[in-house]
């Protein structure tokens, strides 16, 4: 609208005459509502500004006289500002009820053309005739609304109110048909003028007026009016062509058909909808594409898994998760898979239990786990919850397999001795970062051993063997894995193995004394190059030799000055000799070959070799009466110097024993300068594994116990039951121990009084 200034003003009513007033008003609002787009001068609009505030401020006071009294003077102002505003809201009504007789010659779009393009006039035209009203607005309708009359608002809110109840009522009906019909063809491919829907919609929202405070508006009308109609016309719109396309196609196809759809309603919400429809419009469309087809969705998930199908279960997975509870039948799917997965992995390597090589074993497990990691963290978003099906697949199969039988642990042990094998130095030198990574993997496998305290047994046993024979790769690797074993379990789980590096870092300092007072002796013989690991008893998991043992004159004259150095040191200790761990080089100068050999032994077998210094041949009771070993021991010992034909046994046998005579060979060879004769026998493994298990079980008990006492010292008064679960809840993360064991330590610790039995199924605690 374009305002021009005139030198004239026009001839305004009588002030007084509602009825001249209103019929000069007439003409300008006509002409705004009507030609605004021909512009209006500038004395127009100041003269219908004037008559307005003239017609107001007219001192007569309709049916009461003339007077000059200021509270009759705003009695009369309030009368004819109520004229003036039911003159102006039936100027309304008649305009509107023309507009709806025009517009029941249009249909569809060019109704959707009519509505908008008369709502964007008369929105217009409402601002302009608000504000040439504006002295009605601060002065009349304030003072009416401010003593709670009802239906009386500004004036552009009236024409808004008016809009809603004469033209929009009885119009929307066919404007939303008319909107449907065009959403309808875009989803049907087809281009459309969304702009027009926009407006609409804008229009909806705009004659949301709350009923009780006109200064407020709503989205009643808009949800009502809108929103209903479309999430209805979309559900319908959906079922039914999903119902068509999934009788035609693939269950795949169908996915990409849905999350297609799914992105276009989206994008209709950013394009021409308005932001409240968005939550129930997604609502409606999950559950027509989605929920109605969940079933058949998840009949198709273990094709998928079966076949490797990672995208389209990638895809599965994005359309369930809109859905409540649309993933939990998935996750139980992909569970009962893993498992499987991982029980099929073992029994293609568990071909032989006994000879099982614990890399084939802990790869076979961690295959699995890694295959199935990444699937979760690909086509599953890392969701917590499938990693937790994760888990418990991966615990099943790696505490209960092929090789896990009847209860067995041997998980925790294969898993202990392939760790073992890393460690230990060997001629595959592994990379240091190489190294830590296999370890962390291993770390992954450990997190899922129930039976943690069997693992710690047989970790300890063999990280004790690598200390005491220097067999480490790595005291960096060593020390990470102990961390590593820290950060999973705690400081009292790691605690034995971190003092025995330091019961090795203290020999090494004692070492190095020894031999500077060995020095300080005038002694007629070189003494012997020997080194000394003294152990502390309660943290390195060794027994005591299985037999007795006279070491050679030459050894034992090192250990009885080793010994003297020792207790003038540590006054009050007591030395007890491992004579099973002892071991050391013997140099030949016998042998034909230029260069002497070098023999790595055990200790008893350097005693058996040190007795053909004095002479070449030697009976098998001599050599037992001279070291006092026991039959067994003396047997693996000597066996293995005649397997390595060291040593040769007459007459010729399967066994030495009494009556053999062994003879010295003059003509060894071997390819090695340096021979290891030092060898376990699988028998001597196979009594450490059973010596090992039967501590473990040992060991359980006590803890046991333990947990039993604490309990009970606590709660006093317990039922049999409650003591149970309590144990059970405090051991799970050692093993997971069985009821009957529970009960028969239950059952020891009535025995020895320290508990007592009380009415009703219930236990005391006897202080």
């Amino acid at each position: 609208m374009s305002l021009t200034a005139t030198r004239s003003m026009p001839q305004t009513p009588n002030r007084e005459d509602i009825g001249q007033t209103w019929e000069y008003l007439q003409q300008g609002i006509s002409k705004i509502m009507i030609n605004l787009q021909d512009g209006m001068d500038m004395g127009a609009y100041m003269g219908i500004y004037t008559a307005v505030h003239n017609f107001c401020t007219s001192q007569k006071a309709v049916g009461l006289g003339s007077s000059n009294g200021v509270g009759q003077a705003h009695r009369g102002a309030h009368l004819l500002g109520e004229d003036l505003y039911k003159k102006l809201k039936e100027y309304l009504n008649n305009h509107l009820h023309g507009l709806f007789e025009s517009s029941k010659a249009h249909t569809d779009e060019a109704l959707l053309a009519f509505y908008i393009r008369e709502w964007n006039r008369y929105t217009i035209a409402a601002k302009y005739i608000h504000h040439l009203f504006r002295y009605l607005n601060r002065h009349w309708v304030k003072r009416e609304m401010d003593e709670g009359k009802k239906n009386t608002y500004d004036v552009y809110t009236l024409h808004l109110y008016q809009w809603r109840t004469e033209f929009f009522t009885p119009v929307n009906k066919k404007v939303m048909d008319a909107v449907l019909m065009l959403v309808e063809k875009q989803r049907n491919g087809e281009t459309i003028e969304h702009g027009q829907i926009k407006q609409v919609v804008d229009s909806f929202v705009s004659l949301g007026l709350d009923e009780h405070d006109a200064t407020k508006s709503t989205l009643d009308t808009y949800r009502f009016h809108f929103e209903k109609p479309f999430l209805a016309a979309t559900e319908e719109f959906y079922k039914a062509e999903s119902k068509q396309f999934v009788a035609e196609n693939s269950v795949v196809e169908y996915m990409k058909k849905a999350e297609a759809r799914l992105a276009e309603e989206e994008e209709r919400v950013r394009m021409y909808l308005h932001n409240d429809i968005a939550v129930p419009l997604k609502k409606t469309c999950n559950k027509a594409l989605i929920a109605d087809h969940s079933a058949m969705l998840r009949d198709e998930f273990q094709v998928l898994l079966d076949n490797d199908r990672e995208d389209d279960m990638a895809r599965m997975y994005s359309l369930l998760s809109r859905i409540p509870e649309g993933l939990d039948p998935l996750r139980q799917r992909f569970e009962a898979h893993v498992r499987n997965a991982g029980l099929g992995a073992v029994a293609k390597v568990a071909a032989d239990a006994e000879k099982l090589d614990p890399k084939v074993y802990v790869e076979a497990l961690l295959e699995t786990h890694t295959r199935y990691q990444g699937l979760v963290k690909r086509a599953f978003a890392d969701e917590p919850e499938f990693t937790r099906s994760l888990d418990n697949a991966c615990r099943e199969f790696v505490n209960r397999n092929e090789i896990c039988k009847a209860g067995s642990s041997k998980s925790p042990e294969l898993l202990a001795k392939y760790t073992d094998v890393l460690l230990r130095k060997s001629g595959t030198g592994v990379e240091e970062a190489e190294l830590d990574t296999t370890l962390t993997q291993i770390m992954t496998v450990f997190k899922y051993i129930e039976d943690k305290d069997v693992f710690q047994k047989f970790y300890s046993r063999m990280l004790a063997r690598r200390l005491v024979h220097s067999n480490s790769s790595s005291d960096d690797a060593e020390t990470s894995m102990i961390s590593k074993l820290k950060e999973a379990c705690g400081f009292e789980y790691t605690n034995k193995l971190q003092r025995m590096f330091q019961d090795m870092q203290i020999s090494k300092d004692l070492n190095t004394g020894f031999r500077e007072h060995t020095r300080g002796l005038q002694l007629e013989k070189q003494p012997l190059d020997s080194t000394y690991s003294i152990l502390g008893t309660s943290f390195w998991p060794l027994t005591p030799p299985n037999t007795t043992f006279f070491p050679p004159a030459e050894i034992q004259t090192d250990i009885d000055r080793f010994t003297l150095f020792y207790k003038n040191k540590h006054e009050g200790r007591k030395l007890s000799w491992l004579w099973q761990l002892c071991k050391g080089e013997l140099k030949t100068g016998y042998c034909k070959t230029k260069t002497p050999f070098t023999f790595q032994v055990s200790v008893y077998q350097m005693a058996i070799l040190l007795l053909f210094n004095s002479k070449d041949v030697h009976l098998y009771e001599d050599i037992q009466s001279v070291t006092q070993l026991t039959s067994e021991v003396l047997d693996s010992a000597i066996g293995i110097l005649c397997k390595a034909k060291v040593l040769i046994m007459k007459p010729d046998g399967e066994k030495p024993g009494a009556g053999k005579t062994f003879h010295l060979n003059y003509d060894f060879k071997s390819k090695k300068i340096r021979v290891n004769l030092n060898i376990g026998t699988k028998t001597e493994q196979k009594q450490e594994e059973a010596d090992t298990n039967k501590t473990i079980e040992e060991d359980r008990q006590l803890v046991l116990q333990s947990a039993i006492v604490r309990i009970m010292k606590a709660r006093k008064k317990m039922k049999h039951t409650q003591v149970v679960n309590e144990c059970i809840i405090q051991i799970k993360s050692r093993f997971v121990p069985k009821v009957s064991d529970i009960k028969k330590c239950i059952e020891i610790l009535l025995d020895k009084e320290y508990l007592e039995r009380l009415d009703d199924d219930e236990l005391g605690y006897l202080a």
